[in-house]
């Protein structure tokens, strides 16, 4: 990256964190809030998360071995997650919000088991700082957003594009996959906390109903944006994405 980049990035993060803070919080969105689950859960969250963590700071160690540009990559993404699970989009429901993820793009770009940690980094910060979600509840965050939504995207890219599909199209699914997967997975994670003595079926679906009015036009616009982003790199930067086999070098002008 050069200087200018370096510049015209810092210059886009600031901005974007400007206005983030400029907005006014939301009392409910994807990222499952401070105290909502109980001790067990949390403990259990966090024991299923530990193990994609170990495996991503694993692949981030080799790969940055023999490809210097990894760990910026990486670090480049974790921003990008931060600003884009931070952007609040209204759920007709007073005082409650959803928000993207981008986990499908650095997925694609870093693999799934690196996109776990550098979701974990955004997660984390946006605890720590900005009060979305919650450190005792980051297990459970990681797991849906960091997990689902990473290898369910990366499996759907994956799939398409070794069934023929195009790029645009492999980044269209990847990207509403793994939007969809963080949301279903964010609704059983609470469903299974909260449903007591109740069904946990009704349950389950009720929580699910209420992230559709949001999630399926967000999943939509978050397809969109998986796909322009591919296509982009694949037109101005095909060494890259070859680079980081997601293009085979006789398909960087596809």
């Amino acid at each position: 990256m050069t200087a200018f980049s370096r510049r015209r990035f810092i210059a886009a993060l600031l901005f974007g964190c400007a206005l983030l803070l400029g907005q006014p919080q939301a009392a409910r969105a994807m990222h499952i809030s401070e105290g909502v689950l109980p001790f067990g859960w949390v403990l259990l969250w966090f024991c299923l998360a530990v193990p994609f963590l170990a495996l991503g700071l694993r692949r981030l160690k080799e790969a940055s071995k023999t490809d210097l540009s990894y760990k910026p990559l990486a670090g480049f993404m974790a921003a990008a997650i931060f600003i884009i699970s931070c952007i609040p989009v209204p759920v007709p429901v007073v005082g409650s919000c959803a928000h993207p993820c981008g986990t499908a793009i650095s997925a694609i770009l870093l693999g799934p088991a690196a996109s776990v940690v550098v979701a974990a980094v955004a997660l984390m910060i946006q605890a720590l700082f900005l009060a979305h979600g919650g450190l005792s509840t980051l297990g459970a965050n990681i797991v849906s957003m960091g997990v689902a939504g990473s290898f369910t995207g990366f499996v759907v890219f994956k799939l398409l594009r070794s069934c023929g599909a195009r790029l645009a199209v492999a980044g269209f699914a990847a990207g509403v996959a793994a939007d969809w997967a963080t949301y279903l997975t964010t609704s059983l994670i609470m469903a299974l906390a909260l449903k007591g003595s109740t069904p946990f079926t009704p349950l389950f679906l009720k929580i699910s109903a209420a992230f559709v009015p949001t999630q399926i036009p967000l999943g939509i616009v978050e397809g969109a944006m998986t796909a322009g982003v591919v296509v982009l790199l694949a037109r101005k930067r095909p060494d890259l994405l070859v680079k980081m086999r997601v293009l085979k070098a006789n398909e960087a002008s596809l």
